[in-house]
Order: C-alpha cells, then structure tokens, then sequence
C-alpha cells in the first residue's frame, strides 16, 4: 500500500509517522495549510515538517498556498470555519492522492485530542468517495503526548494553536491576560 499522510505540523505528525512505518506501509507527507496564520508560524510549520521529514526520511510535497485575506474575510462561526478548514484541506490530500496514484490518505489532524476528531473522520470518508480513493483512518489520539514528548527531543517547534486566525488571536489573547 502506498499512502499519502497530510501533515498539519512536524509535531503531530511524529505519532502517526510511527504507527504507519510499525504497520509496514510505504508513504509519502504532504503540507498542505493555507488556512495557518499569520506567515511566520505557516513558515515555521512548514520548515519543521521539512526537519522532520529529513530525520525520518520521507519525501513531503509541499503547496506554499497562504489565504489570509480569505480566512479574515470570512464570516461564519467556529464551527462553520473548523468544517471549511479541514474539508478544503482532506479534498485537496485526497485529490493529489488519486492524481498521484496513492492508494489511500490520512491525516495528522487524527492525532490531536483538541480537533473534533468525528468530523475530520466523517470529511476525510467524503473526500476519499468522491475521488475514488481509500482513507486510511485511524485514532491516533491515545500517542498525541508520546509524539508531543517525541518532537520535543528532536528539538522540533511545538506551537500554541491550531493555526487558524481564531485560535491564533485567542492564543494571543491568553498571553495578554494579567
């Protein structure tokens, strides 16, 4: 099986990483997040994905697309921007998959216990139907702190929020508060 894994970020990518290289499956990252702001923290991610993938030895594509102006104009809630977020992301992954001629796709989002895990799982199942094409899910969740702890001591950066403009300025606002 040849499998693509959407990387989010080097960190929460670690666990995944481990358990498809224990399952014996040949696969390949992608870093595909315009939705991370503001520039330095998508370059930051994307430089460590990249560290990552030099210590792990695996190929990454990356797509340098960047959308503020699209993040900051639009107007729904979190939940709306959360369903935006991950399904423009999973149908983009599963569509370079098919194109590419992988077999399946995953996603490092998985592996987070702060992401709404059943809806990135229900979108990750849409976008595989609609481009023929497998996704590869597993619940990562239970090696979330062992990748944490892992990605900590390859000296990787571990950043404070999701990525998204909101969770960017409710970090922001946590740092401000006396």
């Amino acid at each position: 099986m040849k499998l693509l894994l959407h990387m989010c970020c080097a960190p929460c990518s670690v666990y995944p990483i481990s358990v498809i290289k224990d399952e014996n499956i040949g696969f390949e990252g992608i870093f595909y997040n315009p939705n991370i702001h503001p520039i330095e923290e998508f370059n930051l991610r994307k430089e460590n994905v990249g560290i990552l993938s030099k210590v792990i030895d695996f190929p990454v594509a990356y797509f340098d697309e960047f959308m503020q102006q699209d993040w900051a104009s639009y107007k729904g809630d979190g939940e709306e921007r959360c369903f935006f977020c991950y399904s423009m992301r999973l149908h983009k992954v599963a569509e370079y998959a098919a194109d590419k001629g992988f077999d399946s796709f995953t996603t490092s989002l998985l592996v987070s216990p702060y992401q709404k895990h059943e809806l990135i799982k229900e979108l990750g199942e849409k976008a595989a139907q609609k481009y023929g094409i497998d996704f590869y899910y597993r619940d990562f969740r239970p090696g979330f702190r062992q990748g944490q702890q892992q990605a900590k001591e390859m000296g990787l950066y571990r950043q404070k929020f999701c990525g998204c403009i909101i969770s960017y300025e409710e970090a922001q606002s946590r740092i401000k508060r006396p």
